[in-house]
C-alpha cells in the first residue's frame, strides 16, 4: 500500500455505524483468493457485501451508497472513517487493512479495535484511532447531522478534534509506530535508516 506521511489529517467522514464490524464484512473471504496486490482491486472489494446485493446492483440504502458519502477519498473528502464499536473483529486476515487502505482511507476512529487488526491497519499505513464511546457517538450525530462536517486528527499531537463542536480528545499509540507513520517508514525502511547502528552493534559483540 502507498507510503505516505502522517502530520494532520483534516478531512468529512465516512460513519458506519456497525457494532462489531468483522474483517468478513471488511473484505469478502472469496477477494482472498487473488494473488494481486492492486490496491484498488481490493478497495473495490471494501464492504462490497453491503455495498452490492447479490445481482451487484449497488445497496442505496448503505452509507457508502448514499450520495454524500459516496464520493471517492481524496486529500481532505473522506480520508477518515468513524466506525462502530470493536471495529474489525473476527478472522486475523490483514486483507482487511489492504481494504480499507486500497479504498483511500487514513484513518479510523472507533471506540475499540480488534488488536490484530489494529495492528495491520497500522502496517497498511492507516491509523487507528480509539476515542471514548460518548465522542464516537458526537461523532457519528455530527456527521450525519452534517456530512460535510470536519474531523482533525492531529498525529504529531495525538489529538482527534470535531471541528464542529471543538471538542478534543487524546488518542494513544506506540511510539516506533508513530515514527514510522511520521516518515513514511514500513520495517524494512526503519531498518534500513539504522543500519549503521545496527551494523556497529554487530561489530562490538
Amino acid at each position: 500500500m502507498a507510503k505516505q506521511k502522517f502530520n494532520i489529517v483534516q478531512s468529512t467522514c465516512i460513519p458506519i455505524r456497525i457494532d462489531n464490524c468483522n474483517t468478513d464484512l471488511i473484505i469478502p473471504a472469496r477477494f482472498m483468493a487473488s494473488t494481486t496486490r492492486d490496491p484498488k482491486f481490493f478497495g473495490d472489494a471494501f464492504m462490497h457485501d453491503l455495498r452490492y446485493d447479490a445481482s451487484g446492483q449497488e445497496d442505496k440504502d448503505f452509507v457508502m451508497n448514499q450520495p454524500a458519502y459516496s464520493e471517492a477519498p481524496r486529500e481532505g473528502v473522506h480520508e477518515i472513517i468513524v466506525g462502530g464499536q470493536n471495529w474489525g473483529s473476527g478472522s486475523s486476515r490483514e486483507h482487511a487493512a489492504w481494504a480499507i487502505a486500497g479504498y483511500g482511507v487514513r484513518v479510523v476512529i472507533s471506540s475499540s479495535f480488534a488488536d490484530i487488526h489494529r495492528n495491520n491497519l497500522l502496517n497498511c499505513f492507516v491509523l487507528p484511532v480509539v476515542v471514548s464511546r460518548e465522542f464516537q457517538q458526537e461523532l457519528f450525530d455530527t456527521i450525519e447531522a452534517n456530512p460535510q462536517a470536519i474531523v482533525k486528527v492531529d498525529v504529531p499531537a495525538q489529538t482527534v478534534e470535531n471541528v464542529t463542536t471543538g471538542r478534543v480528545e487524546k488518542f494513544d499509540i506506540n511510539g516506533y509506530k508513530k515514527y514510522c507513520l511520521l516518515n513514511a517508514y514500513d520495517d524494512i525502511d526503519f531498518l534500513m535508516e539504522n543500519q549503521d547502528k545496527i551494523t556497529a552493534f554487530e561489530e562490538n559483540r
